[in-house]
Protein backbone atom coordinates (compact mmCIF):
# COMPACT_ATOMS: atom_id res chain seq x y z
CA UNK A 1 0.00 0.00 0.00
CA UNK A 2 2.75 2.46 1.02
CA UNK A 3 6.41 2.27 0.17
CA UNK A 4 8.93 4.93 1.13
CA UNK A 5 12.21 4.41 -0.73
CA UNK A 6 15.37 6.17 0.49
CA UNK A 7 13.50 9.44 1.04
CA UNK A 8 15.51 12.55 1.85
CA UNK A 9 14.03 16.00 2.42
CA UNK A 10 16.22 19.10 2.48
CA UNK A 11 14.90 22.58 3.24
CA UNK A 12 16.92 25.53 1.93
CA UNK A 13 17.04 29.02 3.38
CA UNK A 14 19.51 30.93 1.27
CA UNK A 15 22.77 29.02 1.53
CA UNK A 16 21.67 27.20 4.69
CA UNK A 17 20.40 23.65 4.23
CA UNK A 18 18.43 21.65 6.80
CA UNK A 19 18.16 17.90 6.26
CA UNK A 20 14.80 16.96 7.80
CA UNK A 21 14.81 13.37 6.48
CA UNK A 22 17.92 11.38 5.61
CA UNK A 23 17.44 8.20 3.59
CA UNK A 24 14.21 6.93 5.15
CA UNK A 25 12.81 3.61 3.85
CA UNK A 26 9.88 1.47 5.00
CA UNK A 27 6.66 -0.19 3.83
CA UNK A 28 3.16 -0.16 5.30
CA UNK A 29 0.84 -2.95 4.18
CA UNK A 30 -2.94 -2.80 3.96
CA UNK A 31 -4.59 -3.18 7.38
CA UNK A 32 -1.57 -2.22 9.48
CA UNK A 33 -1.81 0.01 12.58
CA UNK A 34 1.47 1.94 12.75
CA UNK A 35 2.82 4.78 14.83
CA UNK A 36 5.73 7.01 13.85
CA UNK A 37 7.30 8.47 16.96
CA UNK A 38 10.14 10.85 17.59
CA UNK A 39 11.17 13.97 19.52
CA UNK A 40 10.76 17.51 18.22
CA UNK A 41 12.97 17.97 15.18
CA UNK A 42 13.13 14.26 14.39
CA UNK A 43 11.51 14.67 10.97
CA UNK A 44 8.17 13.03 11.76
CA UNK A 45 6.11 16.08 10.72
CA UNK A 46 8.00 16.28 7.44
CA UNK A 47 7.39 12.58 6.88
CA UNK A 48 3.69 13.05 7.67
CA UNK A 49 3.44 15.75 4.98
CA UNK A 50 5.08 13.47 2.44
CA UNK A 51 2.84 10.51 3.35
CA UNK A 52 -0.19 12.79 3.03
CA UNK A 53 0.89 13.98 -0.44
CA UNK A 54 1.19 17.49 0.99
CA UNK A 55 4.90 17.70 0.17
CA UNK A 56 7.41 15.86 -2.02
CA UNK A 57 10.84 14.42 -1.21
CA UNK A 58 14.04 16.14 -2.33
CA UNK A 59 15.23 12.70 -3.38
CA UNK A 60 13.96 9.16 -3.09
CA UNK A 61 10.46 7.95 -3.90
CA UNK A 62 7.07 7.64 -2.24
CA UNK A 63 4.82 4.96 -3.75
CA UNK A 64 1.12 4.97 -2.81
CA UNK A 65 -1.07 2.08 -3.99
CA UNK A 66 1.54 1.07 -6.57
CA UNK A 67 1.84 4.58 -8.06
CA UNK A 68 4.79 6.93 -7.58
CA UNK A 69 3.52 10.19 -6.09
CA UNK A 70 6.16 12.22 -7.96
CA UNK A 71 4.45 11.23 -11.23
CA UNK A 72 1.13 12.75 -10.16
CA UNK A 73 0.04 16.23 -11.26
CA UNK A 74 -1.69 18.69 -8.91
CA UNK A 75 -5.19 17.53 -9.86
CA UNK A 76 -4.30 13.92 -9.10
CA UNK A 77 -2.65 14.88 -5.81
CA UNK A 78 -5.78 16.80 -4.78
CA UNK A 79 -7.88 13.75 -5.63
CA UNK A 80 -5.57 11.52 -3.56
CA UNK A 81 -5.87 13.86 -0.57
CA UNK A 82 -9.66 13.92 -0.90
CA UNK A 83 -10.38 10.25 -1.55
CA UNK A 84 -7.40 8.06 -0.62
CA UNK A 85 -6.15 9.65 2.62
CA UNK A 86 -8.29 10.57 5.61
CA UNK A 87 -6.58 13.23 7.73
CA UNK A 88 -6.97 13.68 11.50
CA UNK A 89 -5.11 16.66 12.99
CA UNK A 90 -4.15 17.67 16.52
CA UNK A 91 -6.04 20.98 16.15
CA UNK A 92 -9.13 19.21 14.69
CA UNK A 93 -9.33 21.69 11.75
CA UNK A 94 -13.11 22.02 12.04
CA UNK A 95 -14.96 25.05 10.67
CA UNK A 96 -16.10 26.98 13.73
CA UNK A 97 -19.48 28.09 12.36
CA UNK A 98 -20.43 24.73 10.87
CA UNK A 99 -22.35 21.98 12.63
CA UNK A 100 -20.81 18.56 13.14
CA UNK A 101 -22.74 17.14 10.21
CA UNK A 102 -21.67 19.97 7.90
CA UNK A 103 -18.03 19.57 8.93
CA UNK A 104 -18.18 15.87 8.18
CA UNK A 105 -19.90 16.56 4.84
CA UNK A 106 -17.16 18.87 3.51
CA UNK A 107 -14.97 16.26 1.76
CA UNK A 108 -18.07 14.97 -0.05
CA UNK A 109 -18.83 18.46 -1.35
CA UNK A 110 -15.38 18.55 -2.97
CA UNK A 111 -15.95 15.00 -4.19
CA UNK A 112 -19.21 15.91 -5.98
CA UNK A 113 -21.41 13.65 -3.85
CA UNK A 114 -25.15 14.57 -4.15
CA UNK A 115 -26.52 16.65 -1.24
CA UNK A 116 -29.03 14.06 0.02
CA UNK A 117 -26.39 11.34 0.02
CA UNK A 118 -23.96 13.66 1.84
CA UNK A 119 -26.37 14.11 4.74
CA UNK A 120 -27.11 10.40 5.13
CA UNK A 121 -23.46 9.39 4.95
CA UNK A 122 -22.38 12.10 7.41
CA UNK A 123 -25.14 11.12 9.81
CA UNK A 124 -24.07 7.48 9.66
CA UNK A 125 -20.41 8.44 10.22
CA UNK A 126 -21.26 10.51 13.30
CA UNK A 127 -23.40 7.69 14.68
CA UNK A 128 -20.35 5.46 14.16
CA UNK A 129 -18.29 7.58 16.59
CA UNK A 130 -21.11 7.83 19.16
CA UNK A 131 -22.12 11.41 18.35
CA UNK A 132 -25.72 10.76 17.33
CA UNK A 133 -26.89 13.51 19.71
CA UNK A 134 -24.36 16.09 18.44
CA UNK A 135 -25.25 16.32 14.74
CA UNK A 136 -26.17 20.01 14.86
CA UNK A 137 -23.64 21.14 17.47
CA UNK A 138 -20.89 23.54 16.41
CA UNK A 139 -17.30 22.96 17.61
CA UNK A 140 -17.59 25.44 20.49
CA UNK A 141 -20.39 23.26 21.88
CA UNK A 142 -18.18 20.15 21.95
CA UNK A 143 -15.43 18.85 24.20
CA UNK A 144 -11.96 18.23 22.78
CA UNK A 145 -12.64 14.52 22.54
CA UNK A 146 -15.94 15.12 20.76
CA UNK A 147 -14.25 17.49 18.28
CA UNK A 148 -11.72 14.79 17.49
CA UNK A 149 -14.54 12.27 16.97
CA UNK A 150 -16.06 14.66 14.42
CA UNK A 151 -12.64 14.89 12.76
CA UNK A 152 -12.38 11.09 12.64
CA UNK A 153 -15.86 10.83 11.11
CA UNK A 154 -14.81 13.40 8.50
CA UNK A 155 -11.60 11.46 7.79
CA UNK A 156 -13.62 8.30 7.14
CA UNK A 157 -16.36 9.83 5.01
CA UNK A 158 -14.73 9.21 1.60
CA UNK A 159 -13.79 5.62 2.50
CA UNK A 160 -10.04 6.32 2.25
CA UNK A 161 -7.46 3.57 1.98
CA UNK A 162 -5.36 5.22 4.71
CA UNK A 163 -6.12 7.19 7.86
CA UNK A 164 -3.24 9.55 8.67
CA UNK A 165 -3.45 11.00 12.18
CA UNK A 166 -1.05 13.78 13.18
CA UNK A 167 -0.75 14.02 16.99
CA UNK A 168 -4.47 13.16 17.29
CA UNK A 169 -4.41 13.13 21.11
CA UNK A 170 -2.03 16.06 21.61
CA UNK A 171 -4.73 18.45 22.87
CA UNK A 172 -6.67 15.93 24.95
CA UNK A 173 -6.61 14.79 28.58
CA UNK A 174 -5.61 11.20 29.29
CA UNK A 175 -9.11 9.72 29.45
CA UNK A 176 -10.19 11.31 26.14
CA UNK A 177 -6.88 10.27 24.53
CA UNK A 178 -7.61 6.69 25.49
CA UNK A 179 -11.11 6.93 23.99
CA UNK A 180 -9.72 8.22 20.68
CA UNK A 181 -7.18 5.39 20.54
CA UNK A 182 -10.00 2.94 21.28
CA UNK A 183 -11.77 4.25 18.17
CA UNK A 184 -8.63 3.79 16.06
CA UNK A 185 -8.24 0.29 17.46
CA UNK A 186 -11.79 -0.62 16.45
CA UNK A 187 -11.32 0.90 12.99
CA UNK A 188 -8.16 -1.13 12.52
CA UNK A 189 -10.00 -4.31 13.53
CA UNK A 190 -12.44 -3.51 10.71
CA UNK A 191 -9.56 -3.41 8.23
CA UNK A 192 -8.58 0.25 8.09
CA UNK A 193 -4.92 1.11 7.61
CA UNK A 194 -3.93 3.66 10.24
CA UNK A 195 -0.72 5.68 10.65
CA UNK A 196 -0.39 7.79 13.81
CA UNK A 197 2.28 10.47 14.14
CA UNK A 198 3.05 11.07 17.82
CA UNK A 199 5.70 12.06 20.33
CA UNK A 200 3.92 10.20 23.14
CA UNK A 201 5.28 6.80 24.15
CA UNK A 202 1.93 5.77 25.64
CA UNK A 203 0.10 6.45 22.37
CA UNK A 204 2.68 4.58 20.29
CA UNK A 205 2.35 1.61 22.63
CA UNK A 206 -1.32 1.34 21.63
CA UNK A 207 -0.39 0.58 18.01
CA UNK A 208 0.82 -2.70 16.53
CA UNK A 209 4.04 -1.40 15.00
CA UNK A 210 6.28 1.46 16.10
CA UNK A 211 8.70 3.30 13.78
CA UNK A 212 11.08 5.55 15.72
CA UNK A 213 12.66 8.58 14.03
CA UNK A 214 15.65 10.51 15.39
CA UNK A 215 17.49 13.22 13.44
CA UNK A 216 15.72 12.30 10.21
CA UNK A 217 16.62 8.61 10.35
CA UNK A 218 14.74 5.48 11.36
CA UNK A 219 16.52 4.02 14.40
CA UNK A 220 13.91 1.37 15.21
CA UNK A 221 11.02 -0.40 13.47
CA UNK A 222 9.33 -2.95 15.71
CA UNK A 223 6.09 -4.88 15.64
CA UNK A 224 4.26 -5.87 18.78
CA UNK A 225 1.36 -3.97 20.29
CA UNK A 226 2.58 -3.95 23.88
CA UNK A 227 6.25 -3.18 23.33
CA UNK A 228 7.62 -0.05 24.94
CA UNK A 229 9.87 2.33 23.07
CA UNK A 230 13.48 1.72 24.06
CA UNK A 231 14.66 5.25 23.32
CA UNK A 232 13.27 7.92 25.62
CA UNK A 233 11.26 10.60 23.82
CA UNK A 234 11.35 14.10 25.29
Amino acid sequence: MIEVKDVTKIYKNGVVETRALNGVSFKVEKGEFVSIIGPSGSGKSTLMHILGALDVPTSGEYVLNNTSVKKMDEDKLAEIRNKEIGFVFQAYNLLARNSSIKNVSLPMMYGDVPKKERYERAKKALFGVDLEDKLQNTPNQLSGGQKQRVAIARALIMNPSIILADEPTGNLPTNQSSEIMDIFDELNKKGHTIIVITHEDEIAARTKRVITLVDGKIISDKKGKHERIEHAID
